[in-house]
């Protein structure tokens, strides 16, 4: 199975755009530890904000599956 890694916009976790679950997903690690370098990023070099929204703007959206809508669901019980 040739399973071929993209960057785009999580659909399925997102507080915002979706633009730290997607790379969280790139990555395979935890989104909320992308939120926090992004926070402390943002605060300290102040540039973070900018760069959220010019990835917001650049990255594709994830399409959405029939298993990520089940992943959901099965979630919000």
């Amino acid at each position: 199975m040739n399973m071929k890694k993209e960057l785009r916009r999580s659909k399925t976790d997102c507080m915002i755009c979706g633009v730290c679950g997607g790379l969280a997903e790139y990555f395979g690690i935890d989104s909320n530890m992308i939120r926090l370098i992004w926070v402390a990023f943002s605060l300290f070099a102040g540039t973070g904000i900018l760069l959220y929204i010019i990835a917001a703007i650049i990255m594709p959206k994830a399409e959405t599956s029939e298993k990520d809508l089940a992943d959901v669901i099965a979630g919000e019980k």
